[in-house]
């Protein structure tokens, strides 16, 4: 199974970059010995959509048999280790890919979010586009650390 973050929009260099880029690589090389094949992250370019709409669809546009995560506030909130099982429980399904969608500037435009969609979300608060990746990415490097069997501190 693949681990896939889709984003709305290119981040550029800077410390936020190189957080994200540490925390793939990291994930990234826990991925096989937890019985999937790989980590990564898709920039999609939403420079010419006309409206969310049209962005929401763009980003949200996944494979066949991939199962879509939707970052959003009114979704549901998970622990760390309710992350992982997540993870475990769809490897073991036989999924194929997990997509992790973050939404462009302005979000997502819930009525073109597609029905199968589960909505997951860290917090209330409003959370700068870049923060939100860092955060994605640290979280699936916590979670596949904790497939792996390194020590959890919230144990």
């Amino acid at each position: 199974m693949k681990l896939i973050i889709r984003a709305g929009g290119a981040m550029r260099q800077g410390p936020e970059r190189v957080m994200v880029d540490d925390y793939l690589e990291r994930a990234d090389k826990l991925a096989r010995g937890v019985g999937l094949l790989s980590v990564s992250e898709e920039t999609v370019d939403v420079s010419k959509c006309a409206d969310r709409t049209e962005e929401t669809r763009k980003i949200l546009a996944s494979p066949l048999g991939a199962q879509l995560f939707v970052l959003d506030e009114r979704g549901k909130s998970l622990t760390s280790r309710e992350l992982s099982d997540l993870i475990a429980r769809h490897r073991d399904d036989g999924v194929t890919q997990l997509v992790f969608a973050i939404g462009a500037a302005d979000g997502f435009e819930p009525a073109a979010i597609p029905a199968g969609a589960r909505k997951i979300s860290f917090g209330k608060p409003t959370w700068p586009h870049k923060l939100v990746r860092v955060m994605l990415t640290e979280q699936l490097y916590r979670a596949l650390s904790i497939l792996a069997g390194s020590p959890y501190h919230r144990d």
